[in-house]
C-alpha cells in the first residue's frame, strides 16, 4: 500500500497545525484531565495523556461517522459493486481495520512498514490492498461482521494508547516513507484516511439501486 501519495498533504496540514495544538494541550490542564463526555466535545480523555486523549476523541468523532453511513446496510448492500474498478463497502470497512491493524504493528510493536511478519498479511493483506483480490473475496457478510472487526480493531489501540504518554506520541520516526515523521502523525492519518473513505462509501451507498436521490 502506497500512503505517501495519501498522505503528503495532511501531514503538512498536520504540521502547520500542531503548535495550536500543543498550546491548546498546555491551557487544558493538567494530564489526564478529561473534558466533558461526547463525540462533539474534542479534548483529553480520562485514562490518557492530553494529547493522546485528543486524538482519541477525533477518531471516536469519525468512527462515529462511518457507524451512522453503513448502520442500516443489508448484505446485498455491502457487496454491491458500482464497477469492475470500484470496491464494495464491506471491502472498505475492512480496509479501514487492516489500516488500523498496520499502524498497530508498527508503532506498538516497532515494525517497519516494509517488514510487516507473514502473519499479519495472512490475515490483512487481502483488505489491506484491496483491488481485484479482494473484490473476488471480500462478500457475503453482513454489517455485525464489519463492525465486530473494526471494534475489536480499535479496542486494541485504545488498550495501548492508554500504556503510553505525549512523549511517545511525538516521537520522530526519521526513517518513515515520505520523511521523518511522529506517532502523531501516523495516528492522525489514520482519522483522515477513514473519513476519506467515508465519503467514498456515501458515494457507494448514493448508487446503490432504489437509492433516494440525494436531495431526499
Amino acid at each position: 500500500m502506497d500512503l505517501r501519495t495519501d498522505c503528503l498533504t495532511t501531514r503538512r496540514r498536520f504540521l502547520r497545525d500542531s503548535a495550536a495544538l500543543g498550546a491548546a494541550a498546555a491551557l487544558i490542564g493538567e494530564p489526564g484531565a478529561a473534558a466533558e463526555p461526547g463525540l462533539t466535545i474534542v479534548g483529553p480523555k480520562a485514562g490518557y495523556s492530553p494529547q493522546i486523549g485528543t486524538l482519541v476523541s477525533e477518531m471516536a468523532f469519525m468512527r462515529d461517522q462511518v457507524l451512522r453511513s453503513t448502520k442500516d446496510l443489508s448484505q446485498k448492500d455491502l457487496d454491491f459493486l458500482l464497477d469492475d474498478k470500484a470496491n464494495t463497502i464491506g471491502a472498505l470497512l475492512l480496509h479501514l481495520a487492516a489500516v488500523e491493524a498496520f499502524f498497530q504493528a508498527n508503532t506498538f510493536d516497532g515494525i517497519p512498514s516494509g517488514q510487516m511478519p507473514e502473519a499479519f498479511k495472512a490475515k490483512w493483506g487481502l483488505p489491506m490492498e484491496l483491488g481485484e483480490p479482494a473484490r473476488k473475496s471480500i462478500k457475503g457478510n453482513g454489517i455485525d461482521h464489519y463492525y465486530e472487526i473494526l471494534s475489536g480493531t480499535r479496542e486494541h489501540t485504545l488498550a495501548e494508547f492508554r500504556k503510553r504518554d505525549d512523549r511517545w506520541l511525538a516521537a520522530v520516526d526519521q526513517g518513515w516513507g515520505w520523511g521523518p515523521t511522529n506517532n502523531y502523525c501516523k495516528w492522525f492519518h489514520v482519522t483522515e484516511h477513514e473519513a476519506n473513505h467515508n465519503g467514498q462509501i456515501k458515494f457507494l451507498k448514493s448508487r446503490l439501486p432504489g437509492a433516494k436521490p440525494a436531495s431526499e
